[in-house]
């Protein structure tokens, strides 16, 4: 629901197709129609037909009820809607509703479209209570300051200042205020959370240009001159720090199941829904990010891409 899993997690959409090939997997969608590659059953474009199979009032709800191992997807488009907590509480009731989650198994699951968000899930890096979602950092007259943490996707309201910690002077930066510049993928060594929940460790290839910084040395900095110095002087300690607080990501290449109870407090939150279609949240496959949107053989692939659409509504 709420998700092109072809544009967000192409090795993912190919493991469906894969199943799919078996004759034994059937397939519901609730978003925008798309090319797959595979047959599925269209449920409808947004929230009302999500409310429908969660009220048994789709013909599909009997489907999932009736699957072995069901499975629900939930797109990040879906959950960066205004009213997404709530999107998604309904999602994960429904997950509990057809034994999509039990004591045994989880097969809820939600696609991320930035690299490593599930890691920065997994230390707490949320807004917490009474805290703001993207929708409402960006609602104009919200905020008088925002920093974008390498968050290029983020459209900043006018009038609000904005501090911006990138690498590719990409559209983030086009907005800043202040412009921090910070190391690449490449040019840094790190951990990452892929969408499985598997923990990966990448080590720096080389040094980063010029005044560029990696991003903890940026915000160490920042601490220091705001009167709020962290105790962190090196990568070491800073990954000391987060293992004890979070020890599964001491892990690598091992992946930390989510737990049942997670999904149970979800559905429990409720919200109010508001109508309206869902979206994917990657408009272009080629162009998702600010190394590919630097790269001029990706920019060909994008307008390749274009034409070929074109052709074929034509």
């Amino acid at each position: 629901m709420g998700s092109n899993p072809r544009k967000e997690a192409a090795i993912l959409n190919a493991r469906i197709r894969k199943r799919w090939r078996s004759g034994q997997l059937k397939i519901g969608l609730i978003g925008p129609k798309a090319d797959l590659t595979y047959r599925y059953d269209y449920l409808g474009a947004g929230t009302d037909s999500l409310s429908d199979v969660a009220a048994r009032k789709h013909s599909f709800a009997e489907v999932l009820r009736a699957a072995k191992k069901p499975i629900i997807l939930v797109g990040s488009g879906a959950a960066a809607r205004h009213d997404g907590s709530a999107v998604l509480a309904l999602a994960a009731k429904l997950a509990l509703d057809f034994g999509v989650v039990n004591d045994g198994r989880n097969g809820f699951g939600v696609l991320h479209d930035a690299a490593s968000r599930v890691g920065a899930l997994d230390i707490g890096f949320a807004g917490g209570a009474g805290g703001l979602s993207a929708a409402q950092m960006t609602t104009f007259g919200m905020l008088d300051v925002l920093f974008l943490l390498g968050a290029d996707e983020i459209k900043a309201p006018d009038g609000t200042f904005v501090v911006y910690i990138g690498t590719h002077g990409d559209r983030g930066a086009h907005r800043a205020d202040v412009i921090l510049p910070g190391a690449a993928y490449t040019e840094k060594s790190g951990i990452y959370v892929n969408t499985e929940g598997r923990v990966q460790m990448a080590n720096r290839a080389a040094f980063p240009p010029g005044e560029a910084r990696e991003d903890w040395a940026i915000i160490r900095a920042l601490s220091e001159a705001l009167g709020k110095k962290l105790a962190y002087d090196s990568v070491a300690t800073l990954r000391q720090a987060l293992f004890k607080a979070v020890p599964h990501l001491m892990r690598i290449d091992q992946i930390e199941a989510g737990k049942a109870t997670d999904i149970r407090t979800l559905a429990g939150k409720g919200g109010s829904i508001e109508k309206g279609p869902f979206k994917s949240s990657v408009e272009d496959f080629y162009l998702t990010n600010p190394i590919a949107r630097a790269s001029a053989v990706m920019a060909e692939c994008s307008r390749l891409a274009s034409a070929h659409i074109l052709t074929a509504a034509e």
